[in-house]
């Protein structure tokens, strides 16, 4: 199969031209209007560093509702316990760092590449892009980022230091979303881990449509604000 590649022209293939593995088109850039129109139509880059960039629409896809949330009742006593300080949107850059390191700690490797980190970068200052951050002292304990359009969040990445700390700024944000009148948090990739925590897969016809339900505008939030958390 061929695959489109993508001009300066801000337009994807239709999301079911995909194959078999999710992969759409190649090429284009990150540019902050790009990654809003890919993120609007359910599509999101993943390629490794010194790869071309490489666009892709899963189906079946994972989301997590944010009814359907639900968490141990270990981790329940741990969140009671209060262990970490929550913030938002008070260390992005540390936080989408930290997400590369870890997994390269760890021997996995990472698409969170300098170019990547860029790109996010650029999206949080324009008020797309949010990160949760836990700590302990000031120690960056744990944490997770992602983008969010309208009442869905696009989660990209979470990674722990310190032991739930990922866990916590996950249970954190679903908070947050939900005060907000979020619906939905798409996790692009299914896991074990995520599926723990009340995520399941649907089908890419239905996450379109969840997309067309409840992403009617484009305009950022802005920057988080911490007084009520």
């Amino acid at each position: 199969m061929s695959f489109l590649q993508l001009t300066d022209d801000l337009i994807f293939p239709p999301p079911s031209l995909a194959d078999e593995n999710g992969l759409l088109a190649v090429g284009g850039d990150l540019q902050p209007a790009r990654l809003i129109a890919a993120y609007r139509s359910g599509i999101f880059p993943w390629f490794s560093p010194g790869d071309p960039i490489l666009w892709w629409f899963t189906d079946p896809r994972l989301v997590l509702f944010l009814n359907d949330f639900r968490v141990s009742r270990r981790l329940a006593r741990e969140i009671r316990r209060a262990p970490f300080r929550v913030t938002f949107d008070q260390a992005f850059e540390r936080v989408i760092a930290s997400c590369s390191q870890v997994r390269t700690e760890k021997g996995e490797g990472t698409w969170i590449s300098s170019q990547m980190h860029e790109a996010y970068c650029r999206l949080y200052d324009l008020g797309y892009a949010h990160s949760v951050e836990c700590w302990q002292d000031e120690i960056l304990a744990g944490g997770l980022y992602g983008i969010a359009l309208d009442r869905i969040f696009f989660g990209e990445s979470m990674f722990t230091r310190v032991s739930n700390g990922s866990k916590v700024a996950l249970a954190a944000l679903v908070s947050r979303l939900k005060t907000a009148n979020f619906q939905l948090i798409d996790c692009q990739m299914t896991t074990r881990h995520l599926v723990s925590f009340g995520a399941r897969e649907i089908s890419g016809a239905e996450f379109l449509d969840q997309l067309k339900l409840f992403i009617q505008t484009t305009l950022p939030s802005g920057k988080w604000n911490n007084d009520a958390f």
